[in-house]
């Protein structure tokens, strides 16, 4: 029998857990986590903090000791570095830690790109000492405003921001030394273009390209990802010039046995890396839509490569495309989650994955593990599986309790006033809330009624279907969705009381479905 020990046990960590059971290996399971969800899954569980290396070293070596150990994986985690500190010293299979330190701290990635020329933002380093001197460093590194600012050390894009001009600079600086291990930020030049994810499996010499995806990323100054779809939509010269990129940066890193995953950027300049890491992705690439989209189970190569095995790739066995798509919250604490059995039937739906529960505390992104939930959906036509998943996450709506002080200050508000973050549901010109109100009968199409007699705004009719919210949807389509959900909504909007009947369209237009139930619920109290 194989034995792994696996580095995490939370969600994204069960797929990896459930495929080296499959395959008959006995797997323990370490995080930090003593509650982790998946820890019941590994055949053996230890609460073990996955930066403390050589505590893991201890339980690694006391395993290899007593029953044996032959290899050592993570997938979805920022602990490479951790799994290669253990197979260094323990002489199995993997990256060396030199290499997966390069392909973990994105100061020392970006200084072996600049060594071996490998396309990517010019950049330099900073810890909090040197924080006040950014402006000069900046200036003396010959960089130009947009700017990324990011930790060194973090992944899912914590504490990472674009900064437009020096107003905004310490306070991204602050945000990126916050959500830094190690204490130390990189500046670097921001990247325009479409961005790709990327993934491989590298051995005896060769990268064996396995997945490569469109990232679909919003909300600057933060980069939050709203979902991937694979295979990526581009031409073959494209899909080359990133790959031989690609390959460029494993080599420079010096990844040479085990998984290799990037998210590279086609720039007006061409193909520049954003990172490469020595892992297996996050973001349900790897573990589910990668697979679906092909039928080739990725993990189970990876796990083979963990313990020296050499995998044999196969050729597609299905050639699908899958969308995978996030639905967001407005800040606010989760009274109740309406659609989510919908969304589950709906045609090409594969996964539902919901991340807020009643009772639990949300708030608008400004990094890609704050998303509310996710949807995956399969099918034979590109339109049809993003059609598939952007519906099932239109579908699904966050109640939020009334009384929470998050949820009021941010419908009281606007993007205008807040400086464009968190942006407004609806981009509506200015005035067109304050215009005269009008009756008017507006068709909609909900469970409940095909046409609702409400007073609106007079400029605001002429928007009905000319914009859309954070999930795709028209103002006409979040009103009828809210009225599925709450059809007191419709007296509420038919009242004679002007203020109250604005201040519900007020908050559709700031909060989409939930602005318009919060308010509607904080007006019945």
């Amino acid at each position: 029998m194989k034995r792994i020990l696996m580095l995490g046990a939370g969600f994204m960590q069960g797929v990896a857990i459930r495929s080296a059971r499959s395959k008959g290996w006995h797997v323990t399971a370490v995080d930090a986590n003593p509650a982790a969800v998946c820890k019941n899954e590994a055949n053996a569980f230890y609460p073990v903090d996955l930066k403390n290396r050589d505590e893991l070293l201890r339980l690694a070596t006391q395993i290899r000791d007593r029953d044996g150990l032959d290899g050592v994986f993570t997938a979805a985690t920022d602990f490479s570095a951790s799994v290669a500190w253990i197979t260094d010293h323990l002489g199995l299979p993997g990256h060396t830690f030199e290499a997966a330190l390069n392909a973990s701290d994105k100061l020392r990635m970006r200084a072996c790109f600049k060594r071996d020329g490998v396309p990517c933002p010019r950049f330099f380093g900073i810890d909090r000492g040197l924080s006040t001197r950014a402006v000069s460093l900046i200036q003396q590194e010959g960089l130009s405003y947009p700017l990324v600012v990011k930790p060194v050390d973090n992944m899912g894009g914590r504490g990472c921001m674009a900064v437009r001009t020096e107003t905004d600079l310490a306070g991204a600086i602050e945000s990126a030394l916050s959500n830094s291990r190690s204490g130390r930020v990189i500046i670097e030049e921001f990247m325009d273009g479409k961005e790709f994810s990327i993934e491989a499996l590298v051995f005896d010499g060769e990268v064996h390209l396995t997945g490569l995806a469109d990232r679909h990323i919003f909300f600057p100054p933060f980069f939050i990802e709203m979902g991937h779809t694979i295979p990526a939509d581009i031409d073959s010269d494209t899909e080359a010039a990133l790959v031989e990129v690609f390959r460029q940066g494993i080599k420079s890193l010096g990844l040479t046995h085990g998984v290799a995953k990037g998210d590279l950027k086609y720039t007006s300049r061409g193909v520049m890396v954003g990172e490469i890491a020595g892992r297996l992705s996050g973001g349900y690439m790897s573990g589910w839509t990668f697979p679906y989209s092909s039928g080739i189970d990725l993990t189970s190569l990876a796990l083979d490569l963990a313990i020296g095995e050499k995998p044999i790739v196969p050729e597609n066995t299905v050639n699908q495309i899958c969308a995978e798509r996030a639905w967001i919250s407005i800040p606010g604490t989760v009274a109740s989650v309406h659609g989510l059995d919908a969304a589950r039937t709906m045609d090409g739906v594969r996964e539902i994955f919901s991340r807020a529960a009643v009772g639990d505390s949300v708030r608008f992104p400004i990094n890609n593990v704050e998303k509310a939930g996710n949807c995956i959906a399969v099918a034979s036509g590109r339109r049809d599986a993003i059609t598939s998943a952007e519906s099932a996450c239109r579908s699904i709506v966050i109640r939020l309790a009334t009384n929470c002080p998050l949820t009021d200050s941010f419908l009281s508000a606007t993007a205008a006033e807040t400086g464009g973050f968190p942006p407004d549901a609806f981009n509506l010109p200015p005035g067109a809330l304050d215009s005269s109100m009008q009756t008017l009968s507006v068709e909609i199409s909900s469970q409940k009624r095909t046409k609702v007699l409400v007073r609106i705004p007079r400029d605001l009719d002429i928007y009905l279907d000319t914009g859309t919210d954070w999930a795709g949807r028209t103002l006409r389509e979040a009103l009828a969705l809210s009225i599925s959900i709450e059809d007191g909504l419709v007296d509420s909007l038919s009242s004679e009381d002007d203020v109250s009947v604005r201040s519900l369209w007020r908050a559709l237009a700031r909060g989409s479905v939930q602005g318009i139930l919060y308010r509607y619920d904080s007006q019945k109290k």
